[in-house]
């Protein structure tokens, strides 16, 4: 059996201290210390993806690259699981009812959703909002780290 390296997923992301990020063509964007969890989706090869995000020898192409190659942010977890359908919307609506804020249109210009980057005070909050954003839709989590 073939094993499907399609899916979606979730980074939680540490931001160390209050700082501001120039993100591409959104200009400068204020981020508060804390934790930010940012739904994506790799329907074309998932490891790949998580892999790159993990990467700091990347270029900038999306958003979340700005973000990631700041020095006061660190990938703390990745949530994932495996599909072939583009479910990271279902996964950023659930995350939005259990974040205290978040990052207006970041992310998420190929979608309607009002953003793909949320923000929690706690680690355990994200985690746990991550993790349960996949099973509200009957999707298995698994964890990177």
């Amino acid at each position: 059996m073939e094993i499907l390296d399609k899916g979606n997923y979730c980074l939680i992301i540490k931001m160390k201290n209050d700082c501001t990020i120039k993100i591409g063509a959104k200009g400068n964007i204020d981020f508060k210390k804390g934790y930010y969890v940012y739904v994506g989706s790799a329907l074309g090869t998932l490891s790949n993806r998580i892999k790159r995000h993990l990467s700091n020898d990347k270029k900038k192409h999306w958003h979340v690259d700005y973000l990631l190659l700041n020095k006061n942010t660190e990938i703390k977890e990745v949530i994932y699981t495996y599909c072939t359908k583009k479910i990271e919307c279902n996964i950023a609506y659930n995350i939005q009812e259990d974040a205290t804020n978040y990052i207006e249109s970041f992310g998420c210009s190929d979608c309607k959703c009002m953003s793909h980057l949320y923000y929690f005070n706690n680690y355990t909050d994200a985690l746990n909002s991550s993790i349960n954003s996949y099973k509200k839709i009957n999707y298995k989590p698994y964890t990177w780290f």
